[in-house]
């Protein structure tokens, strides 16, 4: 892998359940770290979800292993979301291939 390509400075974040004072808890997500990493050209498709016209981007995202790089957290690249559905590693371990889909803003 070249250091050039991975020119893309994403922030990954975790769910974290926070209490609200009252017995229950609320859901929020907090940034753990800034990661370098490449964003290939995302594919677009639109699905009909109960019979709602959704669009799904998914891209692939390349970056260094971590530890802390799992399926279920988010990558955040200039204002879109992408949430980490598989983490696939190559045969020398040197690289990730993130699979992702994006997650719409309200």
């Amino acid at each position: 892998m070249q250091a050039g390509k991975l020119r893309h400075r994403c922030s990954l974040q975790a769910e974290q359940r926070t209490p609200d004072g009252m017995g229950g808890y609320q859901q929020g997500w907090i940034e753990l770290r800034r990661v370098w990493a490449e964003i290939a050209l995302p594919t677009g498709r639109t699905d009909v979800v109960a019979q709602q016209l959704q669009a799904t981007v998914t891209a692939e995202i390349r970056c260094r292993p971590a530890a802390d790089l799992v399926a279920g957290r988010r990558l955040v690249h200039s204002g879109v979301t992408y949430r980490i559905e598989a983490v696939l590693p190559d045969n020398r371990n040197s690289m990730l291939r993130l699979l992702c889909s994006s997650i719409p803003q309200p």
